[in-house]
């Protein structure tokens, strides 16, 4: 994934699977029992908070069993409205990775976003990485949901009809400072539902990471309509994030 650091399937599997806007510089390839604790100002998805745009703490364990299977949970508080109680979401995921003799990396998996039992929205998908050099491509398929499609408005919550695709890119500046380019784009009625938007739409962010620490900037198409005003999804992100990497 990088130039100078080669990332472990497990830490391009969390970045890109489960969305989250950069790379955790810290999350080196382990092979065996890892962990990583993760303090953000606001936890992006994709271009859109899920926080209200406050502060978030992160954290999550991983196997990597050595021989391509790995298997991992991420845990991180959310918050959707401001009269919402404190809630959180717990990820868990496995897959399978490796790399071609022509040094092209692959990564397909299967990842279930859990939250609370008042948010009756729990869902999974299967996502699949290609990696070559610092350029990556990833797509997130919707598999299923707890959420009953019947409450909205006719919308399908079939297999395979919410898609999201990204596209990055990962280069060095320095031995421990490197520039990531990301573009995203959501497309289907579970994401709708979701996260509350009425279209499709791109996301896209810089970033740029040394050491544990990383910030991003990060936007979306999206316009003023497409929130109620409190999620800002129209406006431009700002990120600052620590990583600590635990060796367990």
């Amino acid at each position: 994934m990088t130039l100078t650091k080669k990332l472990s399937p497990i830490a391009l599997a969390t970045s890109l699977a489960i969305g989250s806007s950069v790379i955790a510089p810290a999350a080196m390839a382990v092979e065996g029992l890892s962990g990583n604790a993760t303090i953000t100002n606001n936890y992006i998805w994709r271009g859109l908070t899920q926080t209200i745009n406050r502060t978030a703490i992160q954290g999550g364990i991983d196997y990597d069993a050595g021989n391509g299977w790995y298997v991992g949970t991420w845990v991180s508080n959310v918050e959707y409205a401001e009269d919402d109680p404190f809630s959180y979401e717990h990820d868990v995921y496995f897959g399978y990775a490796g790399e071609t003799g022509g040094g092209v990396g692959y990564d397909l998996g299967y990842l279930y976003y859990n939250y609370d039992d008042a948010a009756n929205f729990d869902f999974a998908e299967i996502y699949g990485i290609l990696s070559f050099g610092g350029f990556s491509a990833s797509a997130n398929v919707f598999a299923h949901s707890e959420a009953n499609d019947t409450n909205n408005n006719g919308s399908s919550f079939d297999f395979a009809d919410t898609i999201y695709y990204s596209a990055n890119y990962t280069t060095a500046l320095d031995e421990e400072l490197e520039l990531t380019f990301h573009v995203g784009f959501h497309d289907g009625d579970f994401s709708q539902a979701f996260n509350g938007v009425t279209e499709s739409y791109i996301d896209y962010n810089v970033s740029l990471a040394k050491g544990p620490f990383a910030f991003t900037v990060s936007d979306t198409d999206l316009g003023n309509d497409s929130d109620d005003g409190s999620l800002d999804n129209d406006e431009l992100k700002f990120v600052i994030s620590y990583t600590h990497a635990i060796d367990l």
